[in-house]
């Protein structure tokens, strides 16, 4: 029997890199998953890549960042799934257009807090009810090693993580009563198709002794979220968890 064996997840940002991963995982864990996105080619993608995997999904193609349309798409995950257990919060990320302070774009500022802090808000608003209905359940936010420490380059991210970090750490406290747990993974540099496309990660292996970080591997994101999605994690509430080849600790 799978570590999600009877889970019912929705996984947001799963139209490929880390969603996509995940939503592989959790299906071969045996959970059922609803995927959404806005990117409908790369649903289709990773729809495909499940029923492989030997499940089924439900897609939904939705803008995070539009309340409208995030409550019909969870409204749409429950009835098909019979309910959730599990909310996978992993939308979001960076553009080219991030950059210092002082010279971000306006529209670039509030379209990053749209989808990575909104975004994760409206799901969190219109999913948590589901869970709680269903006596308890999971949900795991994506937040980001730069809100654990100081970075330069992208104070819109930035700001957008931090946001995602403390409102974990909120609903955390504000849920635990109900049974439903509230954690969130906090990733280093990523390989992803988007990533290597805008040039913001590289092939590091560790190399430098004295700063022995690597990039990561979409999967090894998404087998975080398996562990906090399944009865493994019960006890785990209220954690940022740093999965970053150590990034965080220098």
């Amino acid at each position: 029997m799978g570590r999600l064996q009877g889970k019912r997840a929705i996984i947001t940002g799963a139209a490929g890199g880390i969603g996509g991963a995940a939503a592989e995982l959790f299906v071969r864990e045996g959970a059922k998953v609803a995927l959404m996105d806005i990117n409908k080619d790369g649903l289709a993608k990773t729809a495909a890549a499940v029923e492989k995997a030997g499940g089924e999904a439900v897609v939904l193609d939705s803008d995070i960042s539009k309340p409208d349309e995030v409550e019909a798409a969870v409204a749409k995950a429950a009835e098909a799934l019979g309910g959730l257990d599990v909310l996978y919060n992993n939308a979001g990320g960076a553009s080219g257009k991030d950059g210092s302070v002082l010279d971000i774009p306006l529209e670039e500022f509030w379209r990053t807090i749209g989808v990575d802090l909104f975004g994760t808000f409206l799901v969190c608003r219109f999913g948590i009810p589901h869970l709680r209905a269903a006596g308890g359940g999971s949900v795991i936010n994506t937040t980001s090693i730069r809100a654990m420490k100081g970075t330069t380059g992208a104070d819109a991210y930035t700001s957008a993580k931090g946001g995602v970090l403390t409102l974990t750490r909120a609903l955390a406290k504000q849920f635990a009563p109900m049974k439903i747990r509230v954690n969130a993974i906090a990733p280093g540099a990523v390989l992803t198709e988007r990533t290597r496309s805008l040039g913001m990660v590289g092939d590091d292996d560790g190399t430098n002794p004295a700063r022995p970080v690597r990039t990561g591997r979409p999967e090894e994101i998404a087998w975080a979220a398996v562990f906090l999605a399944s009865d493994e994690s019960s006890l785990v509430n209220g954690t940022v968890f740093p999965v970053d080849s150590g990034d965080s600790a220098y």
